[in-house]
This record gives C-alpha cells, structure tokens and sequence, in this order.
C-alpha cells in the first residue's frame, strides 16, 4: 500500500541523546484512539510517540522522527536504558487487555507495515531492535501483545522471527526454581537482549520477561512458565541472530 502520513503534531519532545537503530511497537490502551490522541497531544500528559496508526489506517506524524519522542519510560534493552533516545515509536491504537484487547484490524496492519518499511529503508535498523513496548519493560507493559502480527511483518522484512516451537510435554521452570537451569535460562535472554540478571532464582522478574517473550515469539500460550517449547524457540532465536 502507499504511505501517506498526516501531520498532527505533539508538544512532547526533546534532543534526542543517542542515534537511532530500534524501532519500538507499541498498542495505545486506551478505550478510543481519539482518546489515544488527545493524550498523546497533551503537553501536561508528558508521553508522546513519532507515529500513530489509526483502525482504518490513517498514519499521523505526531512527532519529527529526529528528534526524541517520550513513550518507552522506564525501559532496558541490552544494557540501554534511554530507549526514547535510539528509537522511533508507534503507537498502534487498540484498547490492549485492559478493554478487551481486540484483533487488530486489517487496513491498520497493512498501515503498520508499510511504515515500517519506510523507517527501516531510512535508518540502520538490525532486525533483532524491532521490538515491542513489552520486550524492553516486561514488568510494566504487555503491548502490543500477542495478537499482535509479528510473523507477517517479519515475512515482510520486519522484525528477527523463527517459527515457534510446537507446545509439548515436558519438564517446565517456573516461579520458585533455581539452578544452572534457572541461571542458563536467565543467559540465554539476557543475551538476546532482555533486562535481566543472571540469578539462577526464577523469580518474579523472570517470570515477566518469560512472558514478555511468550508474547512476541511464542504467543500461543502466554503464561510466564518456561516450557519445552518456550526454551526451544529462545535458542532458535538466538542461533538465528549469531547467523546473521
């Protein structure tokens, strides 16, 4: 489809402290994308994204893509914690599990992609920094969730994906283990780039980055446990990104 991107600018910006290579996906949360809108457009609200993609597709331009947007906030990935600084962000209207968490609806991904596309031939952007609110803040967000279309885009050039691992029976880690099980586990999405300590305790925070995980690359089952299958695809990932 064409990209055709109206402009709606939001007062919520700054310099931006870094160059740009990530690009960050995001759902609004919020009941209407009016709403959504409103409050990215509000000085006093203090949040803001470079984009917003409408239900029907409309893509507004809120923020100037050089300069520093405010919608990642407390955040980590590979040891980086100014997210806002080296990322442009998308902000995807839908309500997200706190009203229901729709589909997504086609023209809006068609749009999603398509912007994508453009941002990605205009910046070094590897496909690994292609990511979700949820993967650089697990303990807060939980968007763009797993409904969210990460194999299409990914079968479009956009975004690092294997094809998850099929759900089987076998032995699981979960809250209250430990071991050089827990601690390779840790390893492993420490290493892909997830914001946590290698402990050899799963513990609340693993959990969370588990399911933030499950949710982008494991979706069919979001539970924060790490299973057969969870632990397959982590390491297919992981092998796939040291191929590249």
């Amino acid at each position: 489809m064409s990209l055709q991107i109206t402009e709606c600018p939001s007062p919520n910006h700054e310099e931006r402290r870094a160059p740009i290579d990530m690009l960050l996906l995001h759902y609004t949360g919020m009941e209407t994308g009016e709403a959504a809108r409103e409050r990215l457009c509000d000085a006093s609200a203090k949040v803001s994204a470079h984009y917003l993609v409408e239900e029907d597709g409309r893509v507004l331009r809120l923020v100037p893509e050089e300069r520093r947007a405010w919608h990642a906030g407390v955040a980590s990935w590979r040891g980086q914690s100014d997210i806002n600084s080296c990322s442009i962000g998308i902000e995807i209207v839908n309500g997200g599990h706190d009203f229901g968490y729709p589909d997504f609806a086609a023209p809006q991904i068609a749009a999603v992609e398509a912007l994508c596309l453009d941002i990605l031939a205009r910046h070094e952007i590897a496909p690994a920094r292609v990511l979700g609110h949820s993967d650089v803040a697990p303990e807060r967000k939980a968007d763009p969730g797993e409904k969210f279309p990460w194999a299409r885009l990914a079968k479009a050039g956009i975004g690092h994906w294997v094809a998850p691992q099929d759900i089987v029976d076998g032995p699981v880690l979960q809250r209250g283990d430990r071991g050089d099980t827990v601690a390779e586990l840790q390893f492993q999405l420490a290493d892909y780039g997830y914001g946590i300590e290698v402990l050899g305790v799963f513990d609340a925070k693993t959990a969370a980055v588990v399911k933030a995980f499950q949710r982008h690359f494991r979706p069919a089952l979001v539970e924060g446990i790490a299973d057969v299958s969870t632990v397959a695809t982590l390491r297919l990932l992981r092998d796939a990104l040291t191929g590249q």
